[in-house]
């Protein structure tokens, strides 16, 4: 759900502590504070822009979210038939892919959540078991949100998610995120206890950064969060839900059209990136805890 970023001052906060990484209920800012701009529009080029029952649907499901800033309590969608067809299609599809090329942990994870091929999981199931397993927590969003306004959240470890589903048209394709992209893509990998502080730096960092900063935490964001790969046992796997979402760019990751460097911080947050490219260049993280470590120390230098 991260977007190009949009140019904001914030006020400077203190440093945060590192020593209690979890969040209690009434630390959480209200969710009716939740207030983002054009964040259910369907752009021309949506596949669903000109089907009006798509976009009804849409309406209907954004609807939910909203109620969700009024009462913080999640409510499931009846997904239809037709939405279950979709969810099985890219699922299954992605399936084989995935034991291929992706990281092991997040496979475990995956079945640890209860997410299968068959059906589309409800954000109220995988949000109880991750606050058990990390403290994170889920929040219905309509759509698309404005960086800073997105990756701030992750610092009351709170992952904003979209429930609506791609257009049937081209189940395979999607120019947002949909919740294939957050269930498929996501939401795994907050079970891991490092990469779950990491996303809680990346989001202090944005509610203190500088209009530079934040440009470089939506770099490392995208090279981490959405297209990262990780070393294991001698080789090298993905866990960036931008990879593990798609058919295309999991394949595209591991052809010999994309070079795999090791991961350097300050070479990631000065790789400036195209949304709409296929990636040439990805970076190799050597574990999730170095990563949690290198921004850790990064975040404190704000």
């Amino acid at each position: 759900m991260l977007t190009e970023t949009v140019s904001t001052t914030t006020t400077a906060e203190p440093a945060f502590e590192i020593s209690n990484y979890q969040i209690r209920d009434d630390e959480l800012p209200g969710f009716t504070d939740l207030e983002f701009e054009h964040i259910n529009e369907l752009h021309l080029d949506h596949p669903g822009a000109n089907d009006p029952a798509y976009r009804e649907r849409r309406d209907f499901i954004a609807s939910l979210a909203r109620g969700f800033r009024e009462t913080g309590r999640i409510t499931d969608v009846e997904y239809t038939p037709r939405e279950q067809r979709v969810w099985r299609y890219v699922a299954e599809e992605l399936e084989e892919l995935q034991q291929k090329y992706a990281s092991p942990f997040y496979l475990r994870a995956k079945k640890d959540l209860g997410i299968r091929t068959d059906r589309i999981p409800q954000l109220t199931e995988m949000n109880r078991r991750l606050k058990e397993l990390t403290g994170f927590r889920l929040a219905p969003i309509e759509g698309l949100v404005e960086t800073r306004g997105f990756l701030s959240w992750l610092s009351y470890r709170v992952m904003l998610c979209t429930q609506y589903i791609r257009h049937h048209s081209q189940p395979a394709y999607t120019p947002e995120p949909d919740i294939v992209h957050e269930a498929i893509g996501h939401i795994p990998m907050f079970t891991n206890p490092n990469f779950a502080d990491f996303s809680q730096f990346i989001g202090h960092g944005a509610r203190i950064a500088s209009d530079r900063q934040l440009e470089e935490l939506g770099r490392l964001y995208w090279f981490t969060v959405e297209f990262g790969l990780v070393e294991h046992e001698g080789d090298i796997k993905a866990y960036g839900a931008g990879l593990l979402s798609s058919f295309g760019e999991i394949e595209h990751a591991f052809s010999d059209k994309v070079e795999r460097r090791p991961f350097d911080l300050e070479e990631v947050i000065n790789h400036e990136f195209t949304y709409s490219d296929m990636q040439k260049i990805l970076y190799v993280i050597p574990s999730y805890k170095d990563l949690k470590e290198q921004t850790r120390r990064y975040i404190e230098s704000f």
